[in-house]
């Protein structure tokens, strides 16, 4: 708005499992701070467009409207990869989801995609006009996932309610696909102290983000939009490209590293970094196998940017925790891990470094009591996992499980030997100094 003069628009923004935001964000009139940390970081800056703030959990019906309201005309969902409720295999939406059930047997929806159909819902008895879904999450075609899952929520509805929902949403609902890239960390009590040394104000509400920031968009809009490119977004028919870039590049290795943290006692993502060997994991990964798997897009220079990627996790001020960023690997892993495995593996060549973060990421499940595994499938997992654990009744149990690995991926030997190769040096006996040696011989003389 400030870049383009256009004063029109505004955010009416929508929690989900948690009302935190919302109660940090109500006192304070929707008005918070940006603060970036790191080299050419930008002054602290008040952000004034979110002119509403509601708990989506305590306010279901609110939401509906809000949706189905003739004003709006754009919705954007951040509400991470579990936030979907689907099945990463079939890419449709889980209607064996108790929470998705309910939504669709009616009352409040408790749900994304049940707020979201049930608001359009509403619109489109209502006359309220066109809307556009905007998917902004790491997810590899998030404006078609989206749009399928909409519509699997209107098709399991009574039949005369399906019908004519799928057909308005025929002619009056656009999904286009976006790939954003900033990472944002959980604020600290020492960020909120620091933005209010700089600001001079108490914000309960700050936000703490890397200089860095990138948005793609597929231009795909039912009602207009803002000018999003006055302030530096792009613009592009290709997003996929730039979806899977980031997803089997930065994503993938920001797992990678999360894994051998949680493996080696390293609690930040900048700190497992800072591991030459590790470091050179990840960047024998991006290079040797992810690169040479997918199409990148034009203009973009695959080794710069992979340089790139280590250097901003390398940043200590954003304290990216490794537990964080290695929570709910079920939903992740077969996005950002597996396309590289399957293709370097289609190429004849062999997907070592890959490999060796979904080893990682096995132990860790095989190691982490079910009350501390922050997945969405922890018990799942568990139930999945041998009483005896070690690389050679794990490995062959998690290759098995069908949530994550494909069947054709679990009975790939060749894959399975780099497992079970990666796996027995990661559980190595001894102290966690042992573990580190071990793998930074490993990955040193690989």
């Amino acid at each position: 708005m400030l870049a383009s003069g256009d004063l029109e628009w505004g955010i009416v923004g929508v929690t989900q499992r948690s009302d935190t935001v919302a109660r940090q964000l109500a006192p304070q009139h929707g008005l918070f701070s940006v603060a970036e940390r790191g080299e050419v970081a930008a002054p602290v800056r008040v952000v004034s467009s979110i002119v509403e703030a509601i708990s989506g959990r305590d306010n279901p019906q609110l939401v509906v409207d809000r949706l189905a309201a003739p004003a709006t005309r754009i919705v954007t969902l951040t509400i991470t990869e579990k936030g979907y409720r689907f099945d990463p295999q079939t890419r449709t939406l889980d209607l064996a989801d108790p929470d998705v059930q309910a939504d669709v047997a009616g009352g409040g929806p408790r749900t994304a995609v049940g707020q979201i159909a049930r608001g359009l819902q509403q619109r489109s008895r209502t006359g309220a006009g066109p809307i556009t879904v905007v998917s902004c999450d790491n997810l590899p075609g998030n404006g078609e996932l989206t749009a399928t899952i909409v519509r699997n929520f209107a098709a399991a509805l009574p039949e005369a309610e399906s019908d004519d929902l799928l057909a308005w949403l025929a002619g009056n609902a656009t999904f286009p696909s976006t790939m954003v890239d900033r990472m944002v960390p959980a604020t600290t009590e020492g960020d909120l102290a620091a933005v209010e040394r700089e600001l001079g104000l108490r914000d309960e509400a700050a936000v703490v983000a890397e200089p860095f920031k990138q948005w793609v968009i597929e231009d795909n809009f039912a009602a207009g939009r803002p000018r999003w490119e006055d302030a530096g977004a792009l613009f592009s028919t290709d997003v996929a490209a730039w979806e899977a870039a980031k997803l089997r590049l930065l994503n993938a290795s920001h797992s990678m590293l999360a894994y051998l943290g949680l493996a080696t006692g390293k609690g930040s993502i900048s700190d497992a970094v800072a591991v030459d060997a590790f470091r050179t994991a990840c960047r024998r990964m991006m290079i040797d196998e992810a690169l040479p798997s997918i199409t990148l897009p034009a203009g973009l220079d695959g080794e710069q940017y992979c340089e790139e990627v280590l250097r901003r996790f390398a940043n200590p001020a954003l304290g990216h925790t490794t537990a964080k960023v290695g929570s709910d690997g079920s939903q992740k892993i077969g996005l950002r891990l597996l396309g590289t495995v399957r293709g370097t593996l289609d190429a004849g060549r062999e997907p070592k470094w890959a490999a060796l973060a979904v080893a990682a990421w096995m132990h860790h499940v095989a190691n982490t009591p079910e009350a501390d595994l922050n997945d969405p499938l922890a018990p799942e997992l568990q139930a999945a996992l041998p009483e005896t654990r070690s690389a050679d009744t794990v490995v062959p149990a998690l290759l098995g499980f069908r949530p994550v690995v494909e069947p054709g991926l679990g009975v790939n030997e060749r894959f399975r030997d780099l497992l079970l190769h990666w796996y027995r040096i990661i559980d190595t006996n001894g102290t966690i100094d042992d573990r580190l040696a071990g793998l930074g011989n490993e990955i040193n003389h690989g």
